[in-house]
């Protein structure tokens, strides 16, 4: 998927073949913020305006912009890599839980 960054904030954006237009969301945002152009460049800057509009909205009104996440996250996986992260997490000591956090952790540190 193709996504535009301003800001700490993340656009996913997709064509609309019929139409002929360039169209996007803001991602990770308490709201739905849509943005449009017929050009990358329109995109971009039709992208970072809305981002100031929901920015300033939020001052304006005293809202958190950012959506609440809870910090529980449920994912499914293969019986195998289950077992295998088991038992990886009981050779280091530690729990399941705190294995996979780790090696998130790790990895977004790499990535970034």
């Amino acid at each position: 998927m193709n996504t535009l960054k301003y800001k700490d904030y993340i656009g996913t954006v997709s064509y609309s073949e019929d139409d002929e237009v360039f169209f996007g969301k803001v991602e990770g945002i308490n709201g739905l913020v849509n943005f449009e152009g017929n050009s990358v460049h329109e995109l971009r800057e039709a992208f970072e305006g809305a981002v100031d509009a929901y920015l300033d909205y939020c001052i304006q009104e005293g809202l958190p912009p950012d959506k609440h996440y809870t910090g529980t996250l449920n994912i499914r996986i293969s019986p195998e890599l289950h077992r295998k992260i088991a038992c990886r997490a009981k050779k280091t000591g530690v729990t399941i839980n705190a294995y996979i956090k780790d090696t998130l952790e790790n990895k977004l540190k790499t990535v970034s």
